[in-house]
């Protein structure tokens, strides 16, 4: 009897060839494993705010964002409602996605995939099971298929709603279909085939891209706003019958002010409101006051100021008048005729003159002698000067920006700085926040200067680990920003080819850096996530992270690791050789003992 050949689908005989991996080849141990997702999310007490690597995260009650899922409901509608849930979810994906391939570069594609799901279970949002997975992301094909256990927005939608007809996991299927899209670098969609909320007993979804769905635009026109919501969201900023209303800005369309301050980096609330003041001022002729700590950032702020102003096409001129002896500050503001005193042998204007038409910045402003404060404050009462040894008297068309760091008006009290200047001076104070004030900032900045300095010393560097990370988010930065730069460009300096910076790259100048932080172990209780040394001790009623994760370990051993790095310049694989251990091995010792 002649037996029927076996028909295989692609995808089988993809398999068969080697071209697409599957569940079954991924390794559980490899990076980043479920220990790493969670060792990466860190509770950072004492300024209130949770880190997942360098992304803050939020510790919401599932019935908060219930009540939020309720009020869209009711406000714009279901349809309306998944659209809005399905393009946050879908962003919050793609972000994660980036957070992996950042934080672990070298990681396998296969498991990088997996620690989506990964993710969502460390969050809290749902406990995924993996049914089946293929992928080839050079053909550009994929195929996933997951059970979804205990998901947190059924829980919410039934409560509220009951069941129904219709899936209600929408955030998730965003979730989902934007972290398989960021590795794939095409569109992949998720479909929740079945839903607690409709009547099932647990959640399924099934992922391919985009091309490969029979009627793709039933979950298409979800992630993007259609005409009915646009409509709904010009309702809520429309204003009262009778009044001016300005035409509604797209996104993609930016006025310059905003394009030439986009070089400011930050989104805490302190930095968005000093630029929202800069953009405000800009366009005047007032003279402006930055205030703020050595290093937060000033002078940058004074030279954006001057691009988007009228005047941007005139000369910016900055002075430090901290680095200008008493006896030639006149002569450097003023400029000075030939004659005028031994060595003078032409004539030379000053920086009021050079800066005509344009931004005279005054920097470290308190620090100029009393005399000159009072040549200061005549040339900006009457908008002329007299070089010195000169006999006519020179109009000026200058825009002066000043800037301190000292309290002026303590500065004032003490006697110590001219009254009536300070008050010609404080026209339009702008306070510039330190960086420990805005740690929102940090990773943005981070990631601007490890960029410039890779480019800058051509080096090859992929990122920082977790630990460096948490390093830098929990430092005071006396220096401020300065003082992020140079511990970027130095950690880009020491690593080696395609390494990624750690603490130890970083710190080495004396900087005196926090030791511990609070993090998850394994069981889900706060412990102690020590950076960059074990000797911190535990707090009653919390356990050290070594103490938790297993049997106690000598402080001699880690001596003797600690030693063994630094003698190998914290070369991890010459450190395994010299102790005989593979580089997984030594790699997981070295992360135990905080050591990595």
């Amino acid at each position: 009897m002649k037996k029927t050949p076996t028909r295989l689908t692609l995808a089988e005989l993809q398999r068969h060839a080697g071209l697409t991996r599957t569940f079954a080849d991924i390794d559980e141990g490899a990076e980043p494993t479920l220990r790493d997702l969670t060792e990466s999310l860190v509770f950072s007490p004492g300024d209130g705010r949770i880190w997942l690597n360098d992304q803050r995260m939020l510790l919401w009650r599932a019935s908060t964002f219930g009540t939020l899922r309720r009020e869209l409901i009711s406000s714009t509608g279901q349809e309306q409602a998944r659209s809005l849930l399905t393009r946050v979810g879908y962003s919050a994906g793609a972000s994660d996605a980036e957070l992996v391939r950042r934080t672990w570069p070298e990681s396998d594609p296969a498991n990088a995939f997996h620690a989506g799901p990964r993710m969502h279970k460390l969050e809290g949002i749902v406990r995924p099971e993996t049914i089946s997975f293929e992928f080839d992301i050079a053909r550009g094909d994929f195929f996933a298929d997951y059970w979804w256990h205990d998901s947190s927005e059924d829980d919410e939608h039934i409560a509220a709603f009951g069941i129904g007809s219709e899936p209600a996991c929408w955030m998730q299927v965003g979730y989902a279909s934007g972290y398989a899209s960021a590795f794939m670098g095409k569109m992949v969609i998720y479909r929740e085939v079945a839903c607690r909320s409709s009547g099932a007993e647990v959640c399924r979804i099934v992922g391919r891209p985009a091309d490969q769905w029979d009627n793709p635009e039933q979950d298409l026109h979800y992630f993007a706003p259609d005409a009915s919501a646009m409509q709904i969201r010009k309702s809520f900023v429309a204003k009262p019958s009778g009044t001016h209303r300005e035409p509604a800005r797209s996104p993609l369309t930016q006025d310059a002010s905003s394009i030439a301050t986009s070089k400011l980096v930050g989104i805490s609330s302190s930095f968005s409101a000093a630029r929202h003041l800069c953009e405000r001022v800009a366009s005047t002729q007032a003279t402006v006051l930055f205030t703020g700590p050595s290093g937060a950032g000033k002078e940058l702020f004074a030279q954006t100021l001057h691009s988007i102003s009228p005047r941007a096409n005139g000369p910016f001129v900055a002075v430090n008048c901290a680095a200008i002896p008493d006896t030639l500050v006149e002569s450097e503001l003023f400029g000075v005729e030939k004659g005028a005193f031994t060595g003078a042998l032409v004539s030379r204007p000053g920086r009021f003159e050079r800066a005509q038409g344009g931004t005279l910045f005054l920097d470290e402003i308190a620090q100029l002698s009393f005399v000159a404060q009072g040549k200061l404050l005549r040339a900006l009462q009457e908008r002329r000067i007299e070089r010195v040894g000169g006999t006519r008297e020179i109009a000026v068309d200058v825009r002066v920006v000043a800037a301190t760091n000292l309290d002026l008006r303590h500065e004032v009290e003490r006697g110590r700085f001219r009254e009536d200047l300070f008050f010609r001076l404080n026209v339009f104070p702008i306070s510039l926040p330190p960086l420990k004030e805005r740690r929102d900032d940090i990773p943005l900045l981070m990631d601007v200067f490890l960029r410039r300095y890779a480019e800058q010393h051509a080096r090859p560097v992929p990122g920082f680990t977790p630990r460096a990370v948490q390093a830098l988010l929990q430092y005071e930065f006396p220096g401020n920003i300065r003082e992020l730069q140079n511990l970027v460009e130095r950690g880009v300096i020491m690593v080696g080819p395609n390494e990624s910076i750690d603490v130890h790259h970083m710190f080495r100048g004396g900087e005196v850096h926090p030791t511990s932080m609070l993090s998850l172990n394994e069981g889900g209780r706060l412990v102690h996530s020590v950076v960059g040394t074990t000797d911190v001790p535990a707090r009653k009623g919390i356990q050290r992270k070594d103490e938790a994760s297993g049997p106690s370990v000598s402080g001699k051993e880690i001596a003797m690791y600690r030693n063994a790095l630094a003698s190998n310049r914290y070369n991890v694989a010459e450190t395994a050789r010299q102790l005989n251990l593979s580089r997984a091995q030594l790699a997981y010792r070295l992360k135990r003992h905080g050591l990595l």
